[in-house]
């Protein structure tokens, strides 16, 4: 929960430096179950708003989140982008995402890990 928190209060639009696959994956963990248990009350209350307000405030910090990630193995936030092409795209954004860090520092910043 504290990744997910730490992402909201200081790096909501952080789009520059680097994010290690633990904090994006926990982040990605924990907004999942948020939308799920929302998605949950919009069907029992028969509404549809309250999910759909959630993806959309946590909209940019999802994509910082990500392109944080994308920097930690040297590339471009805009990779992104990618996700626009159905199934190739996702696979090879999946790879990427799982990849572990660049051993020490490159263009984005040092390595979280150290």
């Amino acid at each position: 929960m504290n990744w997910f928190l730490d992402i909201l209060k200081t790096k909501y639009a952080k789009f520059d430096g680097r994010a290690q696959r633990e904090e994006y994956w926990m982040y990605y963990l924990i907004y999942i179950i948020i939308y799920i248990v929302l998605a949950a009350i919009d069907y029992a209350l028969h509404m549809k708003f309250l999910s759909s307000i959630f993806s959309l405030a946590l909209l940019i910090p999802s994509i910082a989140v990500a392109a944080r990630r994308l920097h930690d193995i040297n590339r471009s936030g805009w990779w992104q982008l990618l996700a626009l092409i159905p199934i190739i795209g996702w696979i090879i954004l999946l790879i990427w995402y799982i990849t572990d860090s660049d051993s020490g520092s490159n263009q984005y910043g040092p390595n979280p890990k150290a």
